[in-house]
């Protein structure tokens, strides 16, 4: 089953936004990576990724769910018929996949 997991937020300074996100909001900084932060409210899971700013990629929409077992949320979700546009990887910060709705609009599914 797949859970919420990001939403990104397309920002001109990580840092500074990652601080402000902190010092205005009480958001939590969760993750501190040289191209992109994330930031979390108090007893939530859902982490905002503040995104430095890029060109957007066509169709991504920014929303990431998480899964227990990517591999196996893929087959998964193959068998009901969803189109995979980036297949299982397997990267040093973690393992995903993207799958896109009828309309093209492109979600991530991260988790082990």
């Amino acid at each position: 089953m797949l859970r919420l997991n990001t939403l990104a937020v397309v920002v001109r300074d990580e840092k500074k936004a990652a601080k402000w996100y902190h010092e205005k909001l009480g958001l939590q900084v969760k993750d501190r990576y040289p191209h992109w932060h994330t930031v979390v409210s108090k007893g939530s899971k859902t982490r905002i990724h503040l995104c430095p700013d890029s060109k957007p990629e066509k169709g991504n929409t920014g929303i990431a769910f998480l899964a227990d077992n990517v591999a196996k949320e893929e087959k998964a979700l193959r068998k009901k018929g969803v189109k995979i546009t980036m297949p299982t990887r397997k990267e040093e910060w973690g393992t995903y996949l993207m799958f896109a709705d009828p309309d093209g609009n492109e979600f991530y599914v991260f988790g082990d």
